[in-house]
């Protein structure tokens, strides 16, 4: 039987060379111009800070819409004014809180793999010293059966060890 040799996947090499899955602009890498401008705006419309400012702003047309009296314009100014300013931002802020989540849970399961792929080789260095032991004892048994056989055809019959 041929001597088992591990070889790793090409896979695991290419995974470690590239790191885990994480965002552009937490690799650190170079963003675009479009990119740039739109983290900032993100950035900066994402706060709850954003949303405070927002409804201020959004308070400044709500005696009109009050005045008017028309159950339409109170909805509307509620639906396309405060509802639409107010919650963007924060709607923001709760995908930025998901957002690093993900980069920690992205992160946590890469070091986990690598983790595992290293108790795998720790795994595979076992096996290779329990085939070494084993071709030894098979070897231990073929001789023993030789000796024995040996023994067997010149009628002898095998001595018992003490």
């Amino acid at each position: 039987m041929p001597k088992y040799e591990y070889q790793q996947h090409p896979h695991a090499t290419a995974r470690q060379q590239r790191g885990p899955a994480v965002s552009k602009a937490a690799k650190g890498s170079k963003l675009g111009l479009n990119e740039r401008i739109g983290l900032g705006v993100t950035t900066r419309v994402g706060t709850m800070w954003a949303a405070y400012a927002f409804a201020a702003l959004t308070l400044v047309s709500l005696p009109a819409a009050l005045a008017s009296g028309s159950a339409i314009v109170i909805v509307a100014w509620i639906a396309q004014t405060f509802l639409q300013l107010v919650l963007l931002p924060i709607i923001i802020v709760g995908q930025n809180i998901q957002a690093k989540s993900s980069d920690d849970r992205a992160i946590a399961t890469y070091e986990d793999a690598g983790a595992i792929l290293e108790e795998a080789k720790e795994i595979q260095v076992h096996l290779s010293a329990q085939d070494a032991e084993l071709s030894a004892l098979v070897k231990k048994m073929a001789a023993l059966e030789k000796v024995i056989a040996a023994q067997v055809g010149a009628g002898k019959a095998p001595k018992a060890k003490k």
